[in-house]
């Protein structure tokens, strides 16, 4: 953190920016695309920015795409405290949102009111997943896992065990921001299976 003598708001800003910055070293479960090692938070926080603002004709309904992305932006935020956590962990996942309100509150706490206020609103209707933004914004972060499983050949799927059943169970968000997203997701997973990158229950 900075410790300078710099104005009240302006320091928060900084200091909040600059604690952010650990996003880059959470890794994630899956690989890039195109390279064989893990994704970080802030690689994920950017391809699904960009894939939301190039997909999001393809919602049921119509999207502010400037709020998407500011919600996809600060999804994952919390995970500095949290760690990344997996979407098939069923255990974890049950314990999680105490948890993950006490890393928001820490690190948007960082901010003075106004802006916490507003950082804090964006995550909560992304977890909440009821407006068409959060259920947008969902789809497509849960689309992005899906295209980097089959394209490194079942790589986090084969090591986790999990299975189409699983894939299509946990991926519901996809069915609820885009149903044409959506069938092309059940389309990709019939192929995952008939390559051999994903197994049936």
């Amino acid at each position: 953190m900075l410790d300078i003598e710099i104005s009240s708001k302006l320091g928060k800003q900084l200091n909040f920016i600059i604690e952010i910055d650990r996003v880059k070293s959470i890794l994630r479960k899956a690989k890039l695309f195109h390279e064989d090692r893990l994704e970080n938070d802030a690689e994920h926080s950017w391809t699904i920015c960009m894939m939301a603002l190039i997909l999001h004709e393809h919602a049921d309904f119509a999207v502010n795409i400037d709020k998407v992305i500011k919600m996809l932006l600060v999804h994952d935020i919390i995970e500095i405290d949290t760690g990344d956590i997996f979407l098939y962990d069923v255990e974890r996942l049950s314990i999680t949102s105490e948890v993950e309100a006490v890393a928001a509150e820490r690190i948007f706490g960082l901010l003075e009111d106004e802006q916490k206020r507003d950082l804090m609103a964006l995550w909560t209707e992304f977890e909440q997943k009821e407006t068409p933004e959060a259920k947008f914004a969902a789809a497509i972060d849960r689309l992005e896992p899906v295209l980097q499983n089959y394209l490194d050949e079942g790589g986090t799927w084969k090591a986790n065990g999990i299975t189409y059943e699983m894939v299509l169970e946990a991926n519901q968000d996809i069915k609820n921001g885009s149903k044409e997203i959506w069938e092309f997701v059940i389309k990709l997973c019939d192929s995952a299976v008939k390559a051999g990158y994903l197994e049936r229950g």
